[in-house]
């Protein structure tokens, strides 16, 4: 194999590839990104064998062929590169050795034998539909913030994709819980996605996912099977096991008869509980919330550090309330309103609390109060 690509492109391919690859590996070979030239093309794939992702970038191939090589080290040195500069691969698959040459740098990185990089086999996909980038990125980014990090509720560490029905019809829609908070986020379900089935994509596939949906004008091609997921778009295909579990019936914990209404300017709610959780203790993070008509007081009582409170204009109109919250989740989830109005759904003190974006049903949060 030899080729010679520019700098930036081969960055970016190996900038996505490395992501994938554990800096820690019982096994040697899933160190290694498979480089695999043919015709004016060059892939880069790279697997922790739960997610495979493979990049295409335009090269000048004078050698066809492919070998694998240590991704985290390849992907360190084109990042030292100048920008600009052209880059030649050439594998000498006698010597088990790969150069790597720009203007007067040059390297020589040991490479192992491409039949013995893993193959995720692919698997029959039973829905195939696509989605625009925006769509996918506003799915997944308001409701990851929600996923658990306790991995004994490993059906919990994902985001549940599925079609469901919503208040105007069927949906295709993304949940996240850790028993805390809840995110529900819903989209328009395309045509083709109506046998959806439900599953469970990982964190680390959310991450990754990330990456592919910043071009506002790409449409993704999704496929669901059951064991697996693939997002790919013409230059990256991103396959992803699905966590194998079931996830909760959500729809019971989402209040239905939260009836004490009030809305508040999200950034000036956000910026307040920030300023009145300084003095609460890090262990509770406890912030008190005190209704009254049209004025909300938050407040924290931390015996070891101090008291503060702060007081703001809302709209509310039913019977004075009071409730506690942890300040990082109430942080979290107003942090997700794009809009500039948050409304709060309360029942009481003890009962979970609703957000919506003004009034916009198609992102519902649902938020577990605290004793204060």
């Amino acid at each position: 194999m030899k080729l010679s690509m520019e700098r930036g492109a081969l960055f970016r391919a190996m900038n996505r590839a490395q992501s994938v690859v554990e800096r820690r590996n019982t096994i040697p070979i899933l160190g290694n990104v498979l480089i695999e030239a043919e015709g004016d093309e060059v892939s880069f794939r790279a697997t922790d064998l739960d997610i495979d992702v493979i990049d295409r970038a335009p090269a000048m191939v004078s050698r066809a062929g492919a070998t694998t090589v240590a991704a985290h080290t390849l992907h360190e040195i084109v990042r030292k590169l100048p920008d600009g500069a052209m880059v030649e691969l050439e594998d000498h698959q006698d010597r088990g050795r790969m150069e790597v040459r720009a203007g007067r740098s040059h390297f020589s990185l040991a490479t192992m034998p491409r039949e013995d990089f893993p193959n995720m086999a692919s698997t029959e996909y039973s829905c195939n539909f696509s989605c625009k980038a925006p769509v996918l990125r506003r799915l997944f980014d308001k409701a990851k913030f929600a996923i658990s990090t306790e991995e004994t509720r490993y059906y919990l560490n994902g985001v549940y994709l599925h079609s469901a029905t919503g208040p105007d019809g069927q949906v295709l829609r993304c949940v996240a819980t850790d028993g805390h908070k809840l995110a529900q986020i819903d989209a328009p379900l395309p045509e083709e996605a109506k046998d959806l089935p439900g599953v469970i994509v990982p964190r680390k596939t959310v991450g990754e996912l990330r990456k592919l949906l910043d071009d506002d004008d790409m449409s993704i091609a999704v496929s669901v099977g059951e064991t697996k997921i693939r997002f790919a778009t013409p230059e990256v295909t991103l396959t992803s096991k699905v966590i194998d579990g079931t996830f909760p019936d959500y729809v019971r914990v989402i209040p239905a008869g939260n009836s004490k209404r009030m809305e508040v300017d999200a950034a000036d709610f956000a910026r307040a509980v920030d300023r009145v959780a300084t003095v609460s203790s890090e262990r509770s993070r406890a912030v008190k919330l005190a209704l009254d008509e049209d004025r909300l007081v938050l407040s924290v009582n931390s015996p070891d550090s101090g008291t503060a409170d702060e007081e703001l204009a809302v709209a509310y109109s039913d019977e004075a309330l009071e409730i506690g919250f942890n300040a990082k989740y109430l942080l979290e989830v107003a942090g997700q309103v794009d809009r500039e109005n948050a409304v709060f759904m309360f029942d009481g003190p003890g009962n979970p609390t609703l957000m919506r974006e003004g009034n916009d049903d198609s992102a519902v949060y649902v938020v577990m109060p605290m004793r204060v």
